[in-house]
């Protein structure tokens, strides 16, 4: 089991839920070996378990006895749920691990530089398949998107769509006399490797929406 398998597997959480068959279990403990990550992960989770657990105990309540009234029905009645004591461990452990490992892991991830690839497109130009670009499952790419100036643009408007020709998003370019080169950074997404089509119309003063050049490019995923 390597660091990218324990991740999509969530073998952290389930590791202290006891969760993982066997096989599993024998892997990610032969993983923590070599992971430092996962290794601090366990060990700020354990941790922050074994805190729960103290104040779960020491917190206890003794209720006097009431008698029983008829409780009245109507539209909040359903929230009011009995929370057991395993369900409210169960639930500061996850509300921990994310406020304690996952959400400052990826706020750290966010602000790292990252090396994206890239691809260039000419728009207007025939490109037949256009260029390949490989990228990591779930994440982004650089386009840079040439348009010729023109005029009787006062903007562009660039549609990305799919393998399965379906319009993935939209984006805006302001129209430059002295430039036509565009750096356009797709966001990460969960995508399918294929024939993506990136199609720009030009817009003029009025709001008219012509057609300037479709261009295409293919998307190969990595592991």
């Amino acid at each position: 089991m390597d660091h990218k398998d324990a991740v999509r597997l969530k073998a952290t959480e389930k590791y202290l839920l006891n969760e993982l068959d066997p096989d599993q279990l024998d892997q990610f403990e032969e993983h923590l070996f070599d992971c430092p990550d996962c290794a601090l992960d366990v060990r700020a989770a354990a941790m922050f378990v074994e805190q729960s657990k103290n104040v779960l105990s020491e917190t206890t309540v003794v209720m006097p006895a009431r008698v029983a009234t008829p409780t009245r029905g109507g539209w909040f009645a359903w929230l009011r749920p009995a929370l057991t004591a395993p369900a409210l461990a169960l639930l500061l452990l996850v509300v921990g691990y994310q406020n304690l490992i996952s959400l400052p892991r990826l706020k750290h991830a966010a602000g790292q530089p990252q090396v994206l690839p890239l691809a260039s497109l000419n728009v207007g130009t025939y490109a037949g398949e256009g260029p390949l670009i490989l990228a990591s499952r779930g994440k982004g790419f650089v386009l840079f998107v040439r348009i010729p100036p023109d005029p009787a643009y006062s903007s562009y408007k660039a549609d990305l769509y799919n393998p399965a020709g379906k319009l993935e998003w939209s984006l805006t370019i302001p129209a430059a006399s002295s430039r036509d080169l565009w750096p356009v950074e797709v966001p990460a997404a969960d995508r399918a490797a294929g024939a993506y089509t990136l199609a720009v119309h030009g817009v003029t003063a009025t709001g008219e929406s012509r057609d300037v050049g479709r261009n295409p490019f293919q998307l190969q995923i990595q592991n």
